[in-house]
C-alpha cells in the first residue's frame, strides 16, 4: 500500500465514509475521489490538505511508504457486524500493523520477536472436551503451571503474537489472523476499552483459533470458548476452587475468583457447567439471578484493561538509540508531534 490512492482508500474506510461522504467533507466531487483512489489522478497539495483534515490524518499519512500487507482478519462466524463496519475495523488494523511492522524493520533480525508454534500445535480436536486438553497442553508447553495468568497481553506479546487495540464496532470484540512479512506472524486485534475480564476472555478465545485444528463438524466458536476457559482456569484449578460438585455458587465467591483469575463471573458459571461441577438446571438458576441484577450486561467489580506495550517500548528504544527522530517516533505511535512531545514532557516533569 505505497500509492496515495491506496492510502486514501484505507483512511476513508477507517473513517467509515463512502466516496460521496468524503467528497462532501473535502469539497470535491465523488468522481474525483474515485480517480484518486484508483491512481487515475493526483490530488493537488491543497486538496490533499482538505482530504487529510476530513479524514483526521496528517498529510504525511498519504505520502509515507508502508509495507505491502495483505491482511484478511477472520471475524467471528456469528458476528452481527455489517460489511461497512468490517471494512472500518480492517482498515484500523491495517494502519496499526503498518506502523508496527515498519518499526520492527529498524531492528536487527536477531532482535525481532518471532512466533514459534509449540510442538503438537495446532492441536487437532474431535470433541469440545479435547479443547480442554489443548489448553492444558499449551500451558505445559509455555511452562505456565496452574497459577493465574497475571497479564495475558504481555504473555502473548512475549510469545511473538502481535496484539493491538482498535476502536472497533459495538458488535466487535476481537479477531485473529496471520500476516506475512517474510515469516507468517499471528495477530490478534482487540476492541479498545473493554472491561478487563471480557478482554482477557476475548484474547484467550482468539488464541484458541490460533492453537486449535477444528474439523467441520464441530462449532469452531464453541471450541474456542472452551479453550479460553480452560486456558485461563484449568480444570484441576476450577475443581480446587469450587469443589467437585456444587448445588449453588455464591456471587461474592464468584466475584473474588474473578479478581484472582481475571475470568468473569459468568465465565466461571460456564466453567462449572462444562466440568459438571454445576448441573445445567442449577446453572440456569444462576443465569436467572444474573439477569435479575443486570449482571449479564455489566458485572460488579470491573477489572482494568490490559494494554499492549511492546510496540510502544520498541519505538522508544529506536528513539533512544537515535535510529529515528522524534517526529518519526510520533508517526509510528500514531500520535501528532504535539501530543507526543507533551507525553515526553510529562515523564520528565514527574521526575522533578
Amino acid at each position: 500500500m505505497n500509492g496515495i490512492g491506496a492510502r486514501l482508500k484505507l483512511a476513508r474506510q477507517r473513517a467509515r465514509f463512502s466516496q460521496q461522504e468524503l467528497a462532501d467533507h473535502a469539497g470535491v466531487s465523488a468522481m474525483a475521489i474515485s480517480k484518486y483512489e484508483r491512481d487515475k489522478d493526483m490530488p493537488s497539495s491543497g486538496v490533499l490538505i482538505k482530504l487529510a483534515a476530513a479524514l483526521d490524518v496528517s498529510v504525511e499519512f498519504f505520502l509515507r511508504a508502508a509495507p505491502d500487507l495483505d491482511i484478511q482478519p477472520v471475524y467471528r462466524k456469528h458476528s452481527k457486524m455489517g460489511e461497512k463496519a468490517k471494512e472500518a475495523v480492517t482498515a484500523q488494523i491495517q494502519e496499526w500493523l503498518e506502523r508496527y511492522i515498519t518499526a520492527e524493520s529498524f531492528l536487527p533480525l536477531a532482535d525481532r520477536q518471532i512466533f514459534e508454534q509449540p510442538e503438537g500445535f495446532p492441536w487437532k480436536i474431535s470433541s469440545l472436551s479435547d479443547a480442554e486438553q489443548a489448553a492444558e497442553g499449551l500451558r505445559t508447553a509455555w511452562r505456565l503451571g496452574e497459577s493465574p495468568i497475571e497479564n495475558l497481553v504481555e504473555l502473548l506479546e512475549d510469545r511473538g503474537i502481535k496484539v493491538g487495540l482498535v476502536d472497533g464496532d459495538e458488535h466487535f470484540d476481537a479477531c485473529t489472523f496471520w500476516v506475512s512479512d517474510g515469516d507468517a506472524q499471528p495477530v490478534i486485534a482487540l476492541k479498545r476499552d473493554q472491561p478487563g475480564d471480557r478482554a482477557r476472555f476475548s484474547l484467550a478465545h482468539e488464541l484458541g483459533h490460533l492453537m486449535l485444528d477444528v474439523p467441520d463438524d464441530i462449532d469452531e466458536e464453541k471450541a474456542a470458548h472452551r479453550f479460553a476457559g480452560a486456558f485461563l482456569v484449568p480444570a484441576a484449578v476450577a475443581r480446587r476452587e469450587l469443589g467437585v460438585v456444587r448445588h449453588n455458587l455464591d456471587p461474592h465467591e464468584l466475584s473474588s475468583l474473578k479478581q484472582k483469575y481475571g475470568l468473569s463471573m459468568s465465565a466461571w458459571v460456564h466453567r462449572a457447567q462444562d466440568l459438571d461441577i454445576l448441573s445445567a438446571s442449577r446453572a440456569k438458576s444462576m443465569w436467572k439471578l444474573f439477569s435479575l441484577y443486570g449482571w449479564r450486561k455489566q458485572e460488579p467489580g470491573i477489572l482494568p484493561s490490559e494494554e499492549p506495550g511492546r510496540m510502544d517500548r520498541l519505538v522508544r528504544r529506536l528513539l533512544a538509540e537515535q535510529v529515528i527522530s522524534e517526529s518519526r517516533a510520533a508517526e509510528l505511535l500514531g500520535l501528532s508531534l504535539s501530543v507526543y512531545l507533551k507525553q515526553r514532557e510529562s515523564i520528565y516533569a514527574g521526575a522533578q
